[in-house]
């Protein structure tokens, strides 16, 4: 039985009716391209970028950290940035006791300290931006921070298409 919080239980309604209208336009064929540019869902000035793109070499000018492996949800932020304190205020304190939290554990990197050991598809250049990643490879990422009401279905969508993250009831493979 699977012991997590759905942490958007009560609010999915709304935002997984856009999502899947966004998703289903996706699927459908309607939104292609190589950058899919989700800005139709905003809250206030925010929007959301999803970036799926081939892999290309990483960041030069990194600092190594240890050893990236497995699933990781990187969150890419800089000092001042007021996204990033929302994120860290709403989403922070709850992310690691859920099912996201714990099929890719969070690891916060500097925006000026991209990490060696980190090959994202281009440069990070927004804050917050959150990065899929398998193996240290940035799968897919998700750029700004949309309030908690459609980060937790972005999230999820993300994670399931490029990491393998089960539907949502089924129990997590073992890392």
């Amino acid at each position: 039985m699977n012991n997590h919080v759905s942490p958007f239980a009560t609010r999915r309604s709304i935002a997984a009716t856009v999502w899947s209208g966004v998703a289903g336009l996706f699927t459908a064929g309607l939104i292609t391209a190589g950058l899919v540019a989700v800005g139709l869902v905003s809250v206030g000035l925010v929007s959301v970028g999803l970036a799926l793109a081939a892999p290309q070499p990483a960041l030069a000018g990194g600092t190594v950290t240890e050893a990236a492996t497995g699933r990781e949800l990187i969150m890419v932020e800089q000092a001042g940035c007021e996204w990033c304190k929302r994120w860290n205020d709403e989403i922070g304190p709850i992310y690691p006791k859920t099912r996201e939290g714990a099929f890719a554990p969070l690891r916060r990197v500097n925006l000026r300290a991209i990490p060696d050991d980190l090959k994202v598809t281009r440069r990070v250049t927004f804050t917050p931006t959150f990065l899929i990643v398998n193996d240290g490879h940035e799968m897919a990422r998700l750029e700004g921070y949309p309030g908690e009401d459609f980060f937790w279905p972005l999230i999820a969508q993300l994670m399931s298409r490029h990491l393998g993250l089960p539907a949502e009831g089924a129990d997590l493979p073992e890392s």
